[in-house]
């Protein structure tokens, strides 16, 4: 008999280190256990859902959110460790602009569609945590999305227009209302849910007792 998959849902946002981190981290524990099918979905999280649409400078950012720049150093000094240790690069001196993350959500929803979520959250991320890259600018996404196998001149139509800001904005909300208020958030079988960018080997244990429940309750 083949196993039902267990949904996974990652509930986290862009310009979130440990997003960073945590997606790297479910990505390991999912290679500890390749016999287990796993179906894994990237919904929306708006960290900072004050930051306007055309973003800020990231000093404003910084000194609205944690007081100070300096303040935000010893912060991010532990973060940046954290990133290294898994072999991913944070740069947060190279960060110059916060963004408002709506169109970085809804070029994943989109890179989705051919089954490019993943990469197109990890290019994002890439690109804001090593290269500093500014995710409010037009070009700069729509290079991100071609990059995923995205048409570029559709992504620039539609990034211009509305669509799926509200399924966005939506999908956000419902993260909220349901009690996710620290991201990254891992939801199982839509009722098991693991806050922060947790060790894979943890990771992986609970895909198998969640993975093992879904498929006894199935049985029965």
């Amino acid at each position: 008999m083949s196993l039902k998959p267990l949904i996974i849902d990652v509930v986290s946002d862009v310009v979130c280190p440990w997003c960073y981190i945590g997606k790297h981290r479910i990505e390991e524990a999912l290679k500890l256990v390749p016999d287990v099918p796993v179906e894994l979905n990237f919904r929306p999280f708006f960290l900072n859902p004050w930051v306007p649409r055309e973003g800020i400078s990231r000093e404003q950012y910084l000194t609205t959110k944690f007081g100070s720049v300096e303040a935000y150093k010893g912060i991010a000094g532990r973060v940046v460790a954290a990133a290294e240790e898994e072999g991913l690069s944070y740069r947060p001196d190279k960060v110059a602009r916060q963004p408002n993350t709506t169109d970085c959500h809804r070029l994943i929803l989109w890179a989705g569609q051919i089954g490019k979520a993943p990469e197109m959250k990890q290019r994002l991320m890439e690109l804001y945590f090593r290269d500093g890259g500014d995710l409010t600018d037009t070009e700069v996404l729509v290079q991100a999305a071609a990059d995923c196998g995205l048409d570029p001149a559709v992504v620039r139509t539609m990034l211009a227009s509305d669509e799926d800001v509200a399924r966005v904005s939506a999908q956000a909300q419902e993260a909220a209302e349901k009690g996710i208020s620290g991201v990254p958030t891992y939801v199982f079988a839509q009722k098991y849910a693991v806050s922060g960018a947790q060790d894979p080997q943890m990771l992986a244990r609970a895909i198998r007792q969640v993975s093992a429940e879904v498929n006894a309750d199935a049985a029965e």
